[in-house]
């Protein structure tokens, strides 16, 4: 399937509408805490991160959304719970999106205080479900799945409608791969509201990068998905860059140095695991649409790549450096890693 969702602004972000997939990330900071939360967001920012939230758990940290902006370049979104004064004084102070669930910020009063100032600042709006969050009267009719998670989350979208908010971004989140899969779906099926797709709970960095791979990789494969966050219980940093790996994987960015390498068997007789690591991490932060490869064995390393703009393969005492799986020179063992950078050199500068 191929979703069509309409499109939304986040400051100065287009998300939906067929515009590229954003990565998203949290501040692990105390907001009001702002020379710590800026210096998180510069970090992000240089990592790739295109839209960041923050939490707003006191007036202090809702003031402090002002100041923040004044030094970050990229879309800010205020993440509130429980309460409307706060989501309001928020927006006031320059937010670019809001994350609320209308079920928890009070009376109907509340959430038309909270729609119309989302419409006089002319700003967005998340809303959603978890399997934490899912509204009793949908738990009850269906039980923890993705029923309940789609209707819960429709139900604040229309609760935000009756008030004229239109600007919506749908997340429907589960720790659970097939359930998040499942309900993300469902959801495509029901709305063409953008959605903000998550793998929430998704642990420590090597399981969450693994669940929310199989869970976003399916969604996005299917067309699914307009902005994402991979949730990792680390440096936020670390999302980032696995949520760039992901898109470049997936094929939705094409901008970036793929390097393949093969895993290596018993014809491998030199060390090209390790110049495999240095040429990835050598070429992770340029985006030039170039493909390197690093192969264990000259017996099959050329023709398994051929479409490679540059490659090495090895054997016991000499590599050879070779382009289009036409090899180019032969070298000592010795000497293969400083020829091969200096031909990848000239491939980045030119």
């Amino acid at each position: 399937m191929q979703y069509k969702s309409k499109k939304v602004n986040v400051g100065n972000i287009v998300i939906g509408g067929g515009e590229s997939v954003k990565i998203q990330s949290m501040c692990t900071t105390k907001t009001s805490d702002i020379s710590a939360t800026c210096a998180q967001i510069s970090r992000l920012e240089k990592a790739g991160c295109e839209i960041i939230r923050v939490s707003v758990l006191d007036e202090d940290d809702a003031t402090a959304i002002k100041k923040i902006k004044e030094n970050v370049h990229i879309p800010l979104v205020a993440d509130i719970h429980f309460s409307a004064a706060l989501a309001v004084k928020a927006i006031e102070n320059g937010c670019d999106k809001v994350r609320i669930n209308p079920g928890n910020i009070g009376s109907e009063s509340n959430i038309k205080l909270v729609a119309d100032c989302i419409k006089a600042h002319k700003i967005s709006v998340r809303v959603g479900s978890n399997t934490g969050s899912i509204e009793k009267e949908f738990l009850q009719k269906y039980g923890k799945n993705e029923n309940s998670l789609v209707e819960s989350a429709l139900k604040s979208v229309a609760s935000l409608e009756k008030h004229g908010v239109y600007d919506i971004v749908i997340s429907v989140k589960a720790s659970d791969v097939p359930l998040t899969v499942k309900a993300y779906r469902l959801l495509a099926s029901r709305t063409q509201y953008p959605m903000h797709i998550g793998v929430t709970e998704a642990g420590t960095e090597e399981m969450a990068i693994v669940k929310s791979s199989a869970a976003l990789g399916a969604l996005l494969l299917d067309g699914i998905g307009d902005t994402l966050r991979i949730s990792i219980t680390d440096d936020p940093v670390k999302e980032v860059y696995a949520a760039r790996r992901l898109l470049r994987a997936v094929g939705l960015d094409k901008n970036y140095v793929n390097v393949i390498s093969c895993p290596t068997c018993g014809r491998c007789q030199w060390n090209s695991m390790d110049i495999a690591k240095k040429v990835s991490a050598y070429v992770e932060n340029s985006n030039k649409p170039l493909k390197i490869a690093v192969m264990g064995c000259v017996v099959n390393g050329p023709g398994e790549a051929k479409d490679c703009d540059i490659g090495i393969a090895g054997a016991q005492d000499y590599c050879v450096i070779f382009k289009g799986g036409e090899i180019i020179k032969k070298v000592a063992a010795s000497n293969a890693e400083c020829e091969l950078f200096g031909e990848i050199d000239k491939l980045l500068n030119e």
